[in-house]
């Protein structure tokens, strides 16, 4: 049995020098902890989701979070946040006067993340934050519609727009445009951009075309 102590052993680590075989275990430590973290946190949600419908999570900006909220100046009533990831903007539209406000994210860790976030603003009882995928929500009495999703999922999510919104719904979209459709306002500039579309506007363009 070796009679070192915990110190002496540190002290002679610090002093030998790693090696190739050493840097290698090191690396594959690493990746071991960058996996572990996408399988116990990233993951979750996205186990029962099509690849082609799967959006990594990039948290909004504080200028994209503003410009949002520039383009449903005026509005009343609820917000819906589509894949609302940490819930930020959830929170903000519900401290400027919307009601309810509500994100729907399937990963359940961003959910708990939302909801502390309400949590910590003191909004736990007024904001809702809900595991559920955004494909299967009801969108037919929704006014408010926010997304920050990728061009990809972008381009299906107008189909179910296009079917469910009502004619006053007012959709804004972060961070990329919805491809096919023609905004009625543009907020801000570069990768803060966002995007407004009325419904009604979009449908007499449809029916134009």
């Amino acid at each position: 049995m070796d009679d070192g102590t915990p110190d002496e052993a540190f002290a002679e680590f610090k002093t030998r020098q790693i090696g190739a075989w050493g840097v290698a275990q090191i690396a594959a430590s690493t990746g071991l902890a960058v996996y572990a973290m996408w399988v116990g946190i990233l993951q979750p949600g996205f186990r029962k989701v099509p690849l082609r419908l799967q959006v990594p999570y990039i948290p909004a900006s504080k200028a994209q979070v503003q410009n949002v909220m520039t383009l449903l100046r005026g509005r009343k009533g609820g917000l819906v946040d589509l894949g609302s990831g940490d819930g930020r903007i959830v929170l903000e539209a519900h401290q400027q006067g919307f009601t309810p406000a509500v994100g729907y994210e399937l990963n359940p860790w961003l959910v708990r993340l939302a909801r502390f976030h309400a949590w910590r603003a003191g909004h736990t009882a007024t904001v809702l934050y809900r595991r559920e995928d955004l494909w299967k929500v009801d969108l037919s009495e929704c006014k408010n519609i926010t997304v920050f999703l990728a061009p990809s999922v972008l381009s299906l999510l107008q189909k179910k727009l296009q079917t469910e919104l009502p004619d006053d719904a007012l959709v804004v979209a972060g961070r990329f445009p919805l491809p096919d459709w023609t905004p009625c306002r543009i907020e801000g500039h570069g990768v803060d951009r966002a995007w407004a579309y009325s419904m009604q506007a979009q449908r007499q363009h449809i029916q134009e075309k």
